[in-house]
């Protein structure tokens, strides 16, 4: 996978990167009683679930800071485009699943989705 940057800082490589892209509809969007979707998409957004697996204490603490900010920049390589791009995105829940103490700490995962503004 190509490098990633958060705020132009390079961020260790996931293990998952799945993208997605998000259409946003208009208020009135919705079914007709004849049953039609009227979608009225005014908007599209990407959406993009990152996680590490295996990782030590220390990766743990750095991508939880990369992506603390309320809202950041995010250089990606786009699958829509097949070219990096930047964008603002804000984090959702983030969770980290320690595996073990031994050998000073692995974690199972770490990883949250992000969302463009």
């Amino acid at each position: 996978m190509a490098k990633t940057y958060v705020n132009g800082q390079e961020c260790p490589c996931p293990s998952v990167f799945q993208w997605g892209l998000r259409d946003i509809s208009a208020s009135d969007a919705g079914r007709t009683m004849d049953t039609i979707m009227h979608k009225n998409r005014v908007g599209q957004k990407r959406e993009i679930k990152l996680q590490w697996n295996a990782v030590r204490p220390d990766t743990v603490t750095k991508v939880l800071q990369l992506f603390n900010d309320e809202y950041f920049e995010y250089t990606y390589l786009d699958p829509m485009s097949n070219s990096m791009e930047t964008r603002t995105f804000y984090r959702g829940d983030s969770d980290a699943d320690l595996y073990t103490w031994a050998l000073g700490g692995i974690y199972t995962s770490v990883g949250f989705t992000i969302i463009e503004r």
